[in-house]
């Protein structure tokens, strides 16, 4: 794509939907950071395609942080800000630890597992919803249709049973609030409406559980088969840190997203974008820039968590790495010998154009003849 178009490449986000595909670092940065000419609310673009494109969910225009601009974004920002700087970190490690014994002894006797759909899936998700007040009944609604508004399955499906199930959690919060997320978003001094909080708590989940689990399994395959991460009697092993660092920079969980609508045909970089056509991020592409290689791996200046107005809060970023963390530690606390079950080339990875995530992510290790105590 580089050496046929350069920065900026034609493709179809979806058959006989054209947008503009950003591969270059300091194109999507200045792109991310100019939100006049880059505007994320997508409405006027909308009007022009079908409305049951199956990966409209993802995109479609929403009364929240990430779909609006100007003030009302600013709105909506502040408020999902201050509900996310609510989170007590060491309580995440809590969550993860009390969880971590009783989702593993599920598997430890039989010495393998798909740790993605064993492991992994209930962990975050689990530690999500008690972070946002989730009971797990309407958590497991949520589940579902995120899962399916990632994989691209019909817009109208996914919207209703999300919408069903997220006003559900905001009236029982409004009954019975709680020291979590979704509580401090309906007291919050905006007064956000039933509709407004349903749209919140949608990008909440949608950001919350599929790209931490995807970021764990694109690790966890990382530190099983790559040398730097396995000890030997040479040197340590890397710690997880570094490989969460790595997979951020290298293969982010999000791979095309941070969309922008531009109101009218800029010029940037010899190209003329037209108006009211998608612009996608490539946080994959721009973080592997040939003008980026030796950069260093940490997160302090790949596009992983985007960049600009619409990049994930600060708060969000540190319960995103810090909860992977703990997932993946713990796993290998318990079972310090798990090793990938299958051919690294034969992993399936799921279809969709955002995500980059695993359908599956078999392992071995010594099955264990009784399981673990709980802790």
């Amino acid at each position: 794509m580089r050496s046929e178009y350069g920065a900026l490449v034609p493709v179809e986000m979806w058959p006989g939907v054209p947008a503009t595909l950003v591969v270059n670092y300091a194109t999507a940065v200045r792109i991310l950071n100019d939100p006049i000419h880059f505007p994320a609310d997508p409405r006027t673009w909308q009007k022009t395609v079908p409305a049951d494109i199956p990966i409209m969910p993802m995109v479609e225009y929403r009364p929240n942080a990430i779909r609006t601009s100007g003030h009302e974004h600013a709105r909506y920002r502040r408020t999902l800000s201050d509900a996310l700087a609510g989170i007590d970190l060491y309580a995440v490690r809590d969550i993860v630890g009390r969880s971590a014994v009783d989702i593993i002894n599920g598997f430890a006797t039989q010495g393998h597992a798909d740790v993605l759909s064993q492991y992994a899936l209930p962990m975050v998700f689990s530690a999500f919803c008690e972070i946002l007040g989730c009971p797990p009944d309407i958590g497991q609604r949520v589940a579902a249709a995120s899962a399916a508004m990632f994989d691209g399955v019909d817009t109208a499906t996914v919207n209703a049973q999300m919408a069903e199930a997220l006003l559900d959690l905001t009236a029982l919060k409004r009954a019975y609030p709680g020291d979590d997320v979704t509580t401090r978003l309906v007291q919050d001094p905006a007064a956000l409406s039933d509709e407004e909080m349903a749209h919140q708590l949608v990008l909440l989940f949608a950001a919350g559980v599929e790209p931490p689990l995807n970021l764990i399994a694109n690790t966890l395959l990382l530190m099983m088969t790559d040398r730097r991460f396995i000890s030997t009697l040479d040197a340590p092993p890397l710690p997880t840190s570094v490989a969460i660092d790595e997979r951020l920079a290298t293969d982010p969980p999000m791979a095309n997203y941070c969309l922008t609508y531009p109101p009218q045909p800029v010029f940037i970089d010899k190209v003329w974008l037209p108006a009211h056509q998608p612009v996608i991020i490539s946080m994959a592409a721009c973080n592997t820039d040939p003008a980026m290689v030796g950069g260093s791996l940490d997160n302090g200046w790949n596009l992983a968590f985007s960049s600009g107005d619409h990049a994930c809060p600060s708060p969000a970023r540190s319960f995103g790495r810090l909860l992977a963390q703990e997932v993946i530690d713990q796993l290998f606390d318990y079972l310090p010998d798990v090793r990938l079950a299958v051919p690294q080339e034969d992993l399936v990875w799921r279809p969709g154009p955002f995500h980059r995530a695993l359908t599956e992510l078999p392992v071995i290790f010594p099955a264990m003849r009784f399981p673990f105590p709980a802790t």
